[in-house]
């Protein structure tokens, strides 16, 4: 049966984990694993996460199976939190699902059964999953230009260009804040014009939003998917819970689909709820009702604000630092850019042979790509880093 079968290749995020864990050195440092870090460097369990499992452990008196679309009130929840009163919620329609990448995967089997074979477009570079989950889905795969190497922002007039030249039958794959891999993000006034092409053309958006409240603030993270979504007739967005809420093993998501009218969002809905029956049958709830207590509950919910904004200055502190050491000691503009971007990721844009050379004569370990997750600078070495990636590029 299986002598058909070659060795499939190997996640390169998953390696380089494997070889940082192996790695002896005690001053090496993890810039690569794509999870939030405090300063000791551990992924922490906030505190009203914890709140809320007790809550839950006290309270449960069931494990049986919720359905298809998953925890009700989670679901709610999620669409209070992501889109508001954007659209009329009769057009709407969510179901839970196993993380971000599970609502990828649901919502891209749904786009296939609507328009088989259709051509999704993903910005040039994307999230290495992107590719491989719209390819096994039966889409065909485009890109449309980004990221600019040479500023280290968006290049948005090219970008513009190629979403005006889409037509009703292409999908377009946007990051709803917070850019994986690059860091580089849409201004609001940039947003309001995608959202006008999008308008036009009657391309269908799909928005990955994985990293809500990473970037500027809850309310900021969420101009670009709610200004879109308010434009067209009809959208997906993808959300995860795993990165502000901390619960990446919990596995926890959302596929949300927004309809022309009530009676289409019937329809689609019934064709989403088959592929998850037909696939993984019904969701995880952990993750699901720790979210919906969390943000049913005004205390809970202002203690989980207070950690994700002291996360999201963590993180923005740690960009200033690293650019001005890097300023400091080479004089140099050219890596300013680190402070500008927002998220948990920045794009070096160096050549992989000065990424082996950091892991090798360093123990500093980035993605091949030299994608960055700045929540890993250890505070107390920003300048070892900076002298090390100095000295890599001289």
């Amino acid at each position: 049966m299986f002598d058909t079968l070659t060795k499939a290749p190997g996640d390169k995020i998953l390696a380089l984990m494997g070889e940082y864990a192996a790695d002896s050195r005690s001053d090496k440092i993890d810039l690569g694993v794509g999870v939030y870090k405090d300063e000791q460097g551990t992924t922490p369990i906030m505190s009203s996460v914890k709140k809320a499992e007790a809550r839950i452990l006290a309270a449960g008196k069931t494990k049986t199976y919720l359905g298809i679309a998953g925890n009700k009130g989670y679901g709610t929840a999620v669409l209070d939190l992501a889109i508001a009163d954007t659209v009329d919620r009769k057009r709407v329609r969510i179901a839970q699902a196993p993380g971000g990448t599970g609502s990828l995967w649901v919502l891209m089997q749904l786009v296939n059964r609507a328009r088989p074979g259709a051509t999704i477009h993903l910005s040039d570079p994307t999230w290495p999953n992107h590719n491989p989950i719209a390819e096994n889905a039966g889409l065909k795969v485009a890109v449309y230009p980004y990221f600019d190497t040479e500023t280290r922002g968006v290049k948005f007039p090219e970008m513009l260009a190629a979403l005006d030249k889409l037509g009703k039958d292409d999908v377009v794959l946007l990051h709803g804040c917070c850019h994986n891999p690059t860091g580089a993000n849409l201004t609001d006034a940039q947003w309001d014009q995608v959202a006008a092409s999008l308008a036009r053309t009657g391309a269908l958006p799909l928005i990955d939003l994985a990293y809500l409240g990473f970037g500027d603030g809850l309310l900021e993270d969420s101009y670009g998917t709610r200004k879109v979504i308010a434009a067209v007739p009809e959208a997906l967005i993808a959300f995860s819970g795993s990165k502000n809420f901390g619960l990446y093993r919990e596995r926890i998501g959302a596929a949300i689909v927004i309809a022309r009218d009530e009676a289409q969002a019937d329809i689609v809905n019934s064709q989403l709820l088959n592929v998850i029956r037909s696939s993984y049958s019904q969701p995880p709830d952990h993750g699901a009702e720790i979210i919906r207590v969390i943000l049913e509950d005004k205390e809970l919910r202002a203690e989980w604000e207070t950690e994700l904004n002291a996360m999201r200055a963590r993180m923005i502190g740690l960009r200033q630092k690293l650019s001005d050491a890097i300023r400091q000691r080479s004089n140099s503009k050219d890596f300013d850019f680190i402070a500008a971007h927002r998220g948990m990721f920045s794009l070096l844009g160096l050549p992989n042979s000065v990424v082996e050379h950091l892991k090798a004569t360093n123990g500093v370990y980035m993605i091949g790509d030299s994608r960055i997750n700045v929540a890993g600078i250890p505070e107390d070495r920003v300048g070892d880093l900076a002298d090390a990636l100095l000295a890599a590029i001289k």
